[in-house]
Parts: structure tokens; C-alpha cells; sequence
């Protein structure tokens, strides 16, 4: 009798641990794939070449905001990276063009400045121009200077450029910070026309974006355009109202002297800062418009022509 109910305790016993092995198996098995496929399967992603006339593809640009991020912090840290003036050699750039600009043109050639002290009038077109210039000149040949990232890596390559029209915003928020020094110096009382700074901020944004893409993308297969960058912004300068004002200019021919959207931007910035009338609604359109055109007509081309960069380059 004993040996049977030893027997039955031990396949009671087994039954037992069965049982909580079954337990225990429900409770993990949710927790593993049902498949050995679904196990190992991961997204795929397919690189296809664009055909024709690519859009723009913004969703793709937001998707990569961070690597936008991370390009504009690198740029940042090597402008300042073993440096020993640091932030002086960004407020010593346009200060000391406007000194001497203010003597030759303001003490010699004696060019009018629509009553406002010649020294702080010069200086609102070089800051505008500062930011404009280098932002077009950086971005315009960001594509030849990182060749190696753009043949080896994907994203969207726009985001070179933009990360360079991006990183001048900090050293124009440094020259801010001097012109309100002169502007306390010649006793300009700030206005609410400052709120204004941050829409004429934009459209040069926009526009040198949309030049830069024209010369990056050329730039990748005829280096010749990135030799004349910086002949073609220095020329752009003259042509631009940096160290005279637009009264100067016949009123008739005004309308067609504001298709260069330097102009707009300039004089903008001065009413912002000084309140000159020179700025009219017109003036204001043709900026806007001419912005645009080149910001999308820039776009366009690159997306056009970005396919091809990986092998030229």
C-alpha cells in the first residue's frame, strides 16, 4: 500500500511542476516573437535616384532636424575653437569697416546720410551686409567643403547649406549687441520699429539660402563658381545701399534699383533702427517677392541637381 501512495505522490509531484511550467510559459511566451521572420525582420528603407523636377521634400528636412542641429553646433565650435579673441574677431569685422568707411566715404567724399550720424548709418548697412555675406559665401561652398559627407553619407544634402545660413544668426545677435552700444553712444532712442528686426532677419535668411543653393549646386561640377563667390559679393556690395542712402538714387528708378533685395533689407534696417522714410511699401513687395523667387528657384535647382553630387563631387 505504501509503495502506491509514494507512486501517486510523485506523479502528483509531476504533475504539480507541469503545471506551473505551463504557467510560467503563458506568462512569457506574449513576451517573444511568434516567428523566427518576425524575430529578424527590421524596416527597409530603399535609396532611389529623383526623376525630373523633384519636390521639395520638407517632410524629410524635419525628419533630419537633429543632424540640422548638430551641423550648426560644429560650425559653431570650430569658428571659435582655438581662438583668442573669441567673439572679438566677429565685433572687430564689421566694426572697423564702418570706421573706415565712415572716413573715406563720410569725411572725404562727403555722402549724405539722411541726417542721421554717418558713423551708426554705415554701420546698420554692415551689419545687414555682414550677416548676408558671409551667410551666402559659407553656404555657397559648404557643399565643396564637405565633400567627403556628402559622397559617403545620405540625408538631404540642403541641410549643409541651411545649417551655414543657421550659424551666422549667432554672430549677428553679437553685432546687435555693439550697435545698441552706438546707438546709446548717439543718443538713438530705440523704438517700437525694432520688432521689425527679426521679419527683415528672415527675408535675408531666405534670400541668401536661395543664392547659395544656386552656387553650391553649380559649385559641386564647375568650381569656377565658387573662385567668383566672393568677386560677385563684393561687387553686390556697391550695388547695394551699405555706405550711401537710397535718396541718392533718382526717384523714377527706384523701383527698378529695389529688384536687388539687398536694398530692401539695408533700408529696412535703418527705418528699424533710425527711422528713415527711404523704406516704402513698394520697395518693401518687390524684397519679398524677389526673396521668395530665389529662395523656391534655389530649392528647386538643387533638388534638381543634387542626384549627381555623390559622383562629381
Amino acid at each position: 500500500m505504501r509503495p502506491l501512495l509514494a507512486l501517486g505522490e510523485q506523479y502528483l509531484n509531476v504533475a504539480l511542476l507541469n503545471a506551473e511550467c505551463v504557467t510560467l510559459m503563458t506568462e512569457i511566451e506574449p513576451r517573444r516573437p511568434a516567428t523566427l521572420a518576425q524575430q529578424w525582420s527590421k524596416p527597409t528603407y530603399r535609396i532611389q535616384p529623383t526623376k525630373g523636377w523633384a519636390g521639395l521634400n520638407v517632410r524629410e528636412i524635419w525628419r533630419y532636424r537633429d543632424l540640422l542641429w548638430v551641423l550648426v553646433q560644429r560650425d559653431i565650435k570650430l569658428l571659435y575653437k582655438q581662438t583668442a579673441l573669441g567673439v572679438v574677431w566677429v565685433v572687430a569685422q564689421p566694426l572697423v569697416a564702418a570706421v573706415i568707411f565712415a572716413v573715406v566715404f563720410g569725411r572725404v567724399a562727403k555722402l549724405p546720410s539722411d541726417g542721421a550720424p554717418y558713423l551708426l548709418f554705415v554701420f546698420c548697412g554692415v551689419t545687414v551686409w555682414t550677416y548676408f555675406s558671409q551667410a551666402l559665401q559659407r553656404a555657397g561652398t559648404s557643399l565643396v567643403r564637405n565633400s567627403q559627407l556628402v559622397s559617403k553619407v545620405y540625408f538631404p544634402k540642403l541641410l549643409i547649406p541651411l545649417a551655414q545660413t543657421l550659424r551666422g544668426l549667432v554672430d549677428f545677435a553679437v553685432i546687435l549687441i555693439v550697435l545698441a552700444v552706438l546707438m546709446a553712444i548717439y543718443r538713438v532712442q530705440p523704438t517700437f520699429r525694432l520688432a521689425a528686426i527679426p521679419g527683415i532677419l528672415i527675408l535675408m535668411a531666405l534670400t541668401s539660402t536661395g543664392v547659395a543653393l544656386w552656387f553650391s549646386a553649380l559649385g559641386v561640377k564647375y568650381r569656377d563658381c565658387t573662385n567668383a563667390l566672393p568677386y560677385f559679393v563684393q561687387v553686390w556690395m556697391y550695388a547695394s545701399p551699405v555706405v550711401y542712402p537710397m535718396s541718392m538714387v533718382p526717384e523714377r528708378w527706384q523701383w527698378l534699383y529695389a529688384v536687388n533685395p539687398a536694398v530692401g533689407f539695408i533700408e529696412g534696417f535703418r527705418w528699424a533702427v533710425l527711422g528713415s522714410n527711404a523704406l516704402s511699401a513698394e520697395i518693401l513687395c518687390i524684397t519679398v517677392t524677389t526673396s521668395l523667387l530665389a529662395l523656391f528657384s534655389g530649392a528647386f535647382f538643387f533638388r534638381r541637381v543634387e542626384r549627381s553630387f555623390a559622383d562629381m563631387i
